[in-house]
């Protein structure tokens, strides 16, 4: 992970990515986690994104990671919110009332300083990452949640027309990552408009990720 381009990005306040409103897709397909209120959702490098403002105010608790203590910083100014700030070992943890975010190496992160996870909800997080990380940060994420389910929010282009990120991420990418462990059901793919940053034709598709059924 290029830690530089990210802290730029945030330092330059170059942050298109950030939507200033919960996201469209998370708001109507949320509900197919079928979680009860009260549950665990954790959103990785989560910067300050409105959804979490959403997910809090749907009654769940939320978990972040993110590489930017500034993204962190405007978050919680956002929330409105103090938080309690501590270090654990090469990570920064802010917490308040139902919401825990640590700032640092998302690969820094363990099950035990985690906890508990209840779903995933990933819009910026695997599409951030170039080809060669994307592998090892799916098998990371997996591990750290103990293979809870997620809904997955990306992009699908032409690579060929601009570089990311954000990046494409195909079907059979996301199949590759994530079918010898889950069920992947597609749910609901919206063009973008006026195309990726204005350049080329996108979709944005939605994804939910289920733990495999035994019979």
């Amino acid at each position: 992970m290029d830690e530089s381009f990210w802290h730029n990005r945030w330092k330059n306040n170059e942050i298109a990515f950030h939507e200033g409103k919960a996201n469209a897709l998370l708001v109507k397909h949320f509900s197919k986690l079928s979680l009860v209120k009260g549950s665990r959702i954790f959103v990785p490098l989560c910067g300050k994104t409105a959804d979490i403002h959403w997910l809090l105010s749907q009654g769940y608790h939320v978990a972040g990671a993110e590489l930017s203590s500034l993204a962190i910083d405007q978050l919680f100014t956002d929330l409105g919110v103090q938080p309690k700030i501590d270090t654990l070992g090469k990570l920064t943890h802010y917490s308040a009332n139902n919401i825990d975010i640590f700032v640092g190496n998302i690969f820094d992160l363990t099950s035990a300083t985690l906890g508990s996870i209840d779903a995933i909800y990933d819009r910026a997080a695997l599409l951030a990452l170039p080809q060669d990380l994307r592998k090892q940060y799916t098998a990371h994420l997996t591990a750290i949640t103990n293979k809870a389910p997620q809904l997955m929010i990306v992009f699908e282009y032409d690579q060929t027309k601009q570089e990311g990120p954000p990046f494409s991420i195909s079907t059979e990418e996301i199949k590759g990552h994530y079918e010898k462990t889950y069920h992947i059901s597609f749910i609901e793919g919206v063009e973008v408009p006026g195309g990726l940053k204005g350049k080329c034709a996108a979709t944005e598709n939605i994804w939910l990720i289920d733990r495999k059924r035994t019979l």
